[in-house]
């Protein structure tokens, strides 16, 4: 059974996508492939936190855009999962994403197309419904993902500010341009990975130190930082000055990283805003992302496997 919370979350969907994981024995380049499982999943960074966030006991909505007979199945996934969706039809067909786990290999194949563009009259649909959102429901706005084709990264920085207008807060998780324009913004929580912060500060992410990274963005936005280091767990900063580094249980090593970051975010927005303290939000979001690398599909995570993993979990405060 989900873990009943409270948190009331909305989610800009600007780059969904239908997910699908292929379980392979052995992949051979040039060779037919018969999957010991597969998994379909209404995904992309965005719908991947709308579903960890709902599955750990969050009011979820998605402003999303959608096209074709994919879009439609993705908005029935969705709203079978009690996520209310606001649809932004576009003529495109929403991209299909593909995983590949082969049994005998640790990593994973990937071919994700880039997300459709979007037109203007698709941006000031994707707006207006955004901020009619946010000013239904009070809570947290979530940005997440790479932006489409044809978008400025000043859009992103946009939507930014009219939550802020509304009186919701921001966590962001972009990249490369859009991370740029959003921290200008100045976003209640940035959470962002080591190679997204090195693209944001132009350094080797093998040299970055996380604890200075995390200090420098917090000077710049005023908020809340995190910054996921996969298997190493997370560094982050909160606006008092405190700094934590949260660890995983050594035990816990999963083979399907896809969504892990985003199965955080959504853990911590669903414990945060469900009224858990900084500490209790920091453990669920770190078994969040750890138990979504435990089961084939983005955020198609098990909540008491991700309690379990939160209970374990090593966090020191600084």
């Amino acid at each position: 059974m989900p873990i009943r919370l409270t948190g009331v979350i909305t989610v800009a969907g600007l780059s969904p996508s239908l997910d699908i994981t292929y379980l392979v024995e052995q992949l051979r380049l040039g060779r037919i492939h018969r999957p010991t499982g597969v998994f379909r999943i209404a995904g992309g960074k965005p719908l991947n936190l709308a579903r960890a966030a709902a599955t750990m006991g969050a009011d979820v909505e998605v402003v999303a855009v959608l096209g074709g007979s994919t879009g439609d199945w993705i908005a029935a996934e969705l709203e079978a999962l009690g996520i209310g969706v606001r649809v932004v039809k576009t003529p495109d067909e929403t991209r299909t994403c593909v995983s590949i786990a082969s049994a005998d290999r640790d990593d994973l194949t990937e071919v994700y197309p880039y997300a459709p563009a979007i037109s203007r009259p698709g941006w000031e649909e994707f707006r207006r419904l955004t901020a009619a959102a946010v000013d239904d429901r009070q809570g947290w706005l979530a940005i997440t993902g790479s932006t489409p084709q044809g978008l400025e990264p000043e859009n992103v920085a946009e939507l930014i500010e009219l939550a802020h207008a509304a009186g919701q807060q921001v966590a962001i998780d972009t990249h490369g341009p859009a991370l740029a324009a959003a921290l200008t913004a100045r976003p209640d929580l940035t959470k962002i990975n080591r190679d997204e912060a090195a693209g944001w500060l132009d350094c080797d992410p093998r040299q970055l130190d996380l604890a200075e990274a995390t200090k420098i963005i917090a000077d710049r936005t005023g908020g809340s930082v995190i910054i996921t280091d996969g298997r190493d767990g997370a560094v982050g900063r909160e606006p008092d000055g405190d700094s934590f580094r949260v660890r995983l249980p050594d035990e816990v090593n999963g083979r399907y990283p896809v969504g892990s970051g985003d199965s955080f975010l959504g853990g911590w927005l669903a414990s945060i805003d469900g009224g858990s303290d900084p500490t209790t939000a920091l453990r669920r979001a770190t078994g969040c992302g750890a138990a979504n690398a435990l089961t084939p599909g983005p955020a198609n995570l098990d909540p008491e496997t991700a309690r379990s993993i939160a209970e374990r979990t090593t966090l020191d405060w600084s």
